[in-house]
């Protein structure tokens, strides 16, 4: 599948696009772990010490927002979704976990 990465990730992945191979039932939360192994800088920028994704980071799995599917990152992915991964805005950040909590109220 792709993973596409934007601004400051490009220099990082050294390229707008890399292509990755997924298992069967592979999911969001996965993928991400792929790629912070193949990628080791990425890590401290999407991941915090735990491990989880960074509540700011905007992500667009076939351009839908995957925290807000009903399985949010634990969404299972095909081979041919496309995954794009942006850096957070400049001017803030948006919290995506709060917005779908709110959605659920």
């Amino acid at each position: 599948m792709k993973v596409q990465f934007f601004a400051a990730y490009r220099q990082i992945v050294g390229g707008k696009t890399v292509e990755c191979e997924i298992t069967p039932g592979a999911t969001v939360r996965d993928l991400l772990e792929a790629i912070v192994t193949r990628f080791p800088p990425l890590r401290a920028e999407l991941l915090d010490p735990q491990g989880q994704l960074y509540p700011w980071i905007p992500l667009a799995l076939n351009g839908r927002n995957p925290r807000l599917l009903a399985n949010g990152v634990d969404s299972m992915l095909q081979p041919d979704d496309v995954l794009s991964i942006f850096t957070p805005l400049a001017s803030g950040r948006l919290n995506v976990e709060d917005i779908k909590r709110a959605m659920e109220a």
